[in-house]
């Protein structure tokens, strides 16, 4: 099993950066999948995730209307799209796979993908 993080970097508040989680060794299909992220000194953070069964999404309060979550099923991919990235957006960021058509919370999550690290300057 393996997910896949890019498309981290560094970027300046107000611009726009798109996060890609590639997965591989498992029913794609068959999981939800999450985009969580963790600041330094404080704890991990759920971002969006989106369900199997409808695509309803759903986001933290802080992202909601900057961020968008999407699926490519064709090329087993998730994406993060991040419009007028603030500061406070600085983490790295993770997705993940839970075997439920939906699951927003990190404890319902089986894998994780490696980092990617995303900064915004002010």
């Amino acid at each position: 099993v393996q997910l896949q993080a890019s498309g981290g970097g560094l970027v300046q508040s107000g611009e726009s950066m798109r996060l890609s989680c590639a997965a591989s060794g498992f029913t794609f299909g068959d999981y939800a999948i999450g985009w969580f992220r963790q600041a330094p000194g404080k704890e991990r953070e759920g971002v969006s995730c989106i369900s199997r069964s409808d695509g309803y999404t759903d986001y933290a309060d802080s992202v909601k209307g900057r961020f968008t979550i999407s699926i490519d099923n064709a090329k087993n991919t998730v994406y993060l799209q991040m419009i007028n990235l603030k500061p406070e957006d600085t983490a790295v960021y993770y997705c993940a796979a839970a075997p439920y058509t939906w699951a927003c919370q990190a404890s319902q999550f089986d894998y994780w993908g490696q980092e990617t690290q995303v900064t915004v300057s002010s």
